[in-house]
This record gives C-alpha cells, sequence and structure tokens, in this order.
C-alpha cells in the first residue's frame, strides 16, 4: 500500500486535509500527517516537525502555494513517488522542482482519486 503524508493535516474536522486522513485510513491506508499543531485524527497522529517520516510514497499537500516555498527541500528530501496538488494548492514552481528529482506531479484531488478508486 502507498503511506501517504498528509502536508497540512488539521485537527479541524471541516478541513479537507482531515477528510483526506478519515478517508485514508477507512480503506486502509497507511497514513502519516504533518500540521502546525499536534494532535490525532482518527488514529493518526499529526507531526509538526517532518523528522519522523521515512518511507513515504505520496505527498498530499493541503498548504498554499506561498506556504509550500517553506517546505521545497523538506518534501524533495522525503524522496516520495509522487506529490498531489489539491484544489488550491497548484503551483508551476515547485512542479518544476519535484520533476527534476524525479518525483511525480499529480494536480489532483486526494478526495476523489479515493472516491473513484484511482488513488
Amino acid at each position: 500500500m502507498k503511506k501517504t503524508l498528509v502536508f497540512g493535516a488539521s485537527l479541524k474536522p471541516v478541513r479537507y486535509s482531515n477528510i483526506a486522513i478519515n478517508r485514508l485510513v477507512d480503506k486502509d491506508f497507511p497514513v502519516e500527517a504533518f500540521g502546525l499543531r499536534k494532535g490525532v485524527v482518527n488514529g493518526v497522529n499529526i507531526e509538526n516537525q517532518l523528522d519522523f517520516f521515512k518511507d513515504i510514497h505520496t505527498v498530499t499537500l493541503y498548504i498554499n502555494p506561498k506556504r509550500q516555498e517553506a517546505y521545497y527541500s523538506k518534501i524533495v528530501e522525503l524522496q516520495p513517488k509522487r506529490v498531489i496538488f489539491n484544489p488550491g494548492t497548484e503551483n508551476p514552481e515547485f512542479y518544476r522542482i519535484l520533476e527534476k528529482n524525479n518525483i511525480q506531479v499529480e494536480v489532483a484531488c486526494t478526495l476523489v482519486l479515493l472516491a473513484t478508486n484511482q488513488y
């Protein structure tokens, strides 16, 4: 299974990152989460430092392009196979950086991919 890092995870149940954690868990995907505040969502610990994460297949982004800039090198260092840019996170500058590092860029909605079994 594709271990997924939900990047920009929120403790608020109405946030899409929170919903994504729940749907990934419901579909038995291994999930890790990074956010500004530590906490737990559906048994998944949200960490506020990136040093904890290893063997990530997919990073699914839930932070806007301006905030992404601070994390470019950290995400590349994780060497995921792909990064999903959810609606509102599209960032052509980051696409180029990822592609230069042989990381697949996918502009899509994680929730739709899960709902349609295309994840």
